[in-house]
Order: structure tokens, then sequence, then C-alpha cells
């Protein structure tokens, strides 16, 4: 199954914008196929909530400046674990000890034989 090409941009750019913010150990999981909310998930770290919060908004920001209108943000007053939901491509950022509680990418990314043991 195919990305929509908005996807693959949207992907490209939120990708770009969380490398200049110095976010840590990024992850994309392809939810192609997987999943009928969106086509990829991003994952990714920041090391403090100030941190958090301030790769959340310039994702965000970046989202709107290119024309995502309906972007949907969760997690914003306590950045420990902050959603942002722009239709094809969703964004968790975490705090550190916040992602590894969760796991998210174990739960998306592990075969489900895998999953019913």
């Amino acid at each position: 199954m195919k990305a929509q090409p908005d996807a693959d941009k949207t992907l490209n750019m939120i990708l770009s914008r969380l490398d200049d913010m110095k976010a840590e150990e990024t992850v994309t999981i392809d939810l192609r196929g997987k999943s009928a909310f969106s086509d990829y998930m991003i994952v990714t770290t920041g090391r403090a909530n100030r941190h958090v919060g301030a790769i959340a908004e310039n994702v965000t920001k970046a989202l709107k400046e290119n024309g995502i209108k309906s972007i949907h943000v969760e997690g914003l007053p306590n950045c420990d674990w902050v959603l942002i939901d722009s239709g094809d491509v969703v964004v968790h950022v975490f705090r550190p000890e916040v992602r590894e509680f969760y796991n998210l990418e174990r739960l998306w990314t592990q075969s489900p034989a895998a999953a019913a043991i």
C-alpha cells in the first residue's frame, strides 16, 4: 500500500523539524495497511518537559505553515507526553522515562504472533 504523496511530504517535514529541535531517538513506524487512522507514527524524545513542549510547539507551527489545518494536540500543559495528530502522521513526543514506561514502539512493531505470547 502506498502512502499519499502529502503524507510522505508531511512525514519528511516533521522529521526535519524534529532533527532541528534536537529530538532524540526518533523512530518512524509505517502504519500503511495496519491502521485506518494514519499512514505514519513518529515516536521521539525530548530531554525534559520544556524540551518536549518546545519540540511539540515547533512541529505544530510547521504543520500550520505547511497548510495542514486539522491538527489535534494533547498533553501540552504537562509536557510529559504530547500527541500531535495531523491526520496522515501522528507524532508522540515523550520525556525519556514516560516513553520507556509506555513503550509504544513495541506495541506497533511486534508481529501479531509475538503479541500473543
